[in-house]
């Protein structure tokens, strides 16, 4: 069983920061990719940053430079730390993690359940 726990969303003035977290549990073998998406109301989910196993990090155009995204192998944790916060940053932002499980050969695509950033202008 696996679950991807979030945590760190909240309101924040535009300006403020904050920092998303999101720990995997379950028995992974590997976990390939570690990212975060958003979706904003009336808008499609879209990705915010990633990281992928022997690649560079990825991030959307428009956090490049006041979004990180950070990852902790030994906890299989994946952290955005979110700066300079606009109101159009305003989403739900969900963790997302690709992974293969303990005997299992498969690679599963795993969700988060969605943590609430809200910047007020």
């Amino acid at each position: 069983q696996v679950q991807l726990v979030e945590s760190g969303g909240g309101l924040v003035q535009a300006g403020g920061s904050l920092r998303l977290s999101c720990a995997a549990s379950g028995s992974f073998f590997s976990i390939n990719v570690m990212a975060w998406y958003r979706q904003a109301p009336g808008n499609q989910r879209e990705l915010v940053a990633g990281i992928t196993s022997g690649a560079p990090t990825t991030y959307a155009d428009s956090v490049k430079g006041r979004f990180t995204i950070s990852r902790d192998n030994a906890k299989n944790t994946v952290y955005l730390q979110m700066n300079s916060l606009k109101p159009e940053d305003t989403a739900v932002y969900y963790c997302y993690v690709r992974g293969v499980l303990l005997r299992t050969v498969v690679m599963n695509d795993y969700w988060g359940q969605g943590t609430q950033v809200t910047v007020s202008s």
